[in-house]
């Protein structure tokens, strides 16, 4: 694989040139701006990072989140791009830039959540366990293809995002290297064997339906297979991902120590070992805790930044040549550290009553949410005895776009109706699909 190409300002269902001459933007820098002002993206400010909100303390919302790993994106992208142009001359003849290329790394990390549905990954869970065990999900196996079977079965959030983010709803229209690196695992759910030693094979990154539209985006990039099922990543996705794992692992361990789950003082000898000699307790005294926890928070993430660029430069060749799969901060200087900081976080975070609470909150909601409208469409289009007058009352709550054959008995091709369906359920905040699922129950009424 090429730079050159793998740099393309080309655009997704964009025939015009690959330059914009008349905008002072780059392309780049036009896709991040299209992803701000999305509806997608917003919606995010009511999803669950971690924590449910609560009344005092600051925690992340997947908004916040994705908004700082955007800016650690962006630092990761303009460093490693001024050493592929040092390295690399010939590419400045292209007009590429240092700041182009970290705003790609922005830009897909401002989307790396945005398939993510209510309730954090235990929304993953949910929808992927309502289909897999729940009779109303399971009552639609026999009319949809094992591979259209594998995707409802195995709810990805990666993918979810490929979908809206290709998807003519929306209308972004974002370039393909935007794309390319916003998919780390560049492969379909359904496939004969996954190499565990491929990072990049450990989830799946689009639907079967979206397959098209991934082999369209990797002929215009140059992008490789490494497999007959399976694609090589796009270098940037490294990076991509090296800014949600750094910022997970600070900033969630900072948020745990806001909510009393990690002292003060275990979060400190956490972060330690990556400062190293830049570590110096006097500093700390005669400040708050809060200044002390962002000052610590915000050296270890420019230390992980420069680590995370040293190793990028040195395995890039091989990562276009597809022998490199592996996460930047497994192999970097402070990678232990971070194994350490994962540990206790899984522990006292991760597993803390708070948390635990949220996720058995979201499984029941996802799943009544679902077993609701799904029961109700299988009712019209397969079971029309038993279609009643509830099941056409809950339809009419769908979108108005969504594609609802009218009347009974007409042809239907049940995944697609099924992928709107999980499109609707999974685009929800947290508290819109509360709301809604107490609604639908009986447990409140509108304006109550």
């Amino acid at each position: 694989m090429k730079w050159e190409k793998l740099l393309s300002r080309g655009r997704f269902g964009d025939q015009s040139p690959e330059t914009n001459a008349t905008s002072s933007r780059s392309e780049f820098e036009i896709d991040y701006d299209r992803i701000i002002f999305s509806a997608p993206f917003r919606n995010l400010q009511d999803k669950t990072q971690v924590f449910p909100l609560p009344d005092q303390a600051f925690v992340h919302t997947r908004l916040t989140h994705s908004l700082e790993v955007s800016s650690v994106g962006r630092s990761l992208g303009k460093e490693a791009g001024l050493r592929l142009l040092e390295k690399y001359p010939a590419l400045s003849q292209t007009g590429i830039t240092a700041y182009e290329i970290g705003a790609i790394v922005a830009a897909a990390a401002l989307t790396h959540d945005i398939g993510n549905p209510p309730f954090g990954h235990a929304g993953e869970d949910a929808i992927s366990d309502f289909f897999k065990f729940h009779p109303s999900g399971k009552a639609w196996q026999s009319h949809v293809r094992p591979e259209q079977w594998a995707d409802l079965c195995n709810f990805e959030g990666n993918a979810q995002g490929f979908r809206m983010l290709v998807s003519k709803d929306f209308g972004l229209k974002l370039t393909y290297a935007t794309l390319a690196a916003f998919t780390k695992y560049p492969r379909p759910a359904a496939i004969a064997q996954r190499d565990v030693a491929r990072k990049s094979q450990k989830k799946y990154g689009f639907f079967i339906n979206q397959l098209v539209d991934f082999e369209k985006m990797s002929r215009h990039l140059g992008l490789e297979k490494s497999s007959a099922e399976c694609w090589v990543r796009h270098p940037l996705a490294f990076l991509v991902e090296a800014a949600d794992d750094i910022c997970y692992s600070i900033i969630d361990l900072e948020d745990g120590c806001t909510m009393g789950l990690v002292s003060f003082e275990d979060t400190v000898k956490l972060l330690a070992p990556i400062l190293r000699e830049k570590f110096d307790p006097k500093k700390m005294e005669g400040r708050s805790q809060s200044r002390n926890l962002g000052a610590l928070r915000a050296m270890a993430i420019g230390r992980l930044i420069q680590e995370c660029v040293e190793v990028f430069g040195q395995y890039e060749e091989s990562m276009r040549k597809g022998t490199f799969d592996k996460a930047l901060t497994d192999i970097i200087p402070s990678a232990g550290a971070l194994a350490e900081i994962s540990k206790v976080s899984i522990q006292k975070i991760y597993r803390s009553k708070v948390v635990l609470e949220k996720e058995a909150a979201g499984f029941q909601v996802l799943e009544g949410l679902f077993s609701v409208f799904s029961k109700a469409l299988y009712h019209q289009f397969y079971d029309p005895s038993k279609f009643s007058g509830q099941d056409k009352s809950i339809l009419r709550l769908l979108p108005e776009d969504f594609p609802l054959h009218k009347g009974w008995g007409e042809e239907v091709n049940p995944y697609p109706l099924l992928r709107s369906l999980v499109d609707f359920i999974s685009g929800m905040t947290d508290k819109y699909a509360l709301n809604l699922y107490r609604r639908v129950k009986g447990i409140s009424f509108p304006g109550a």
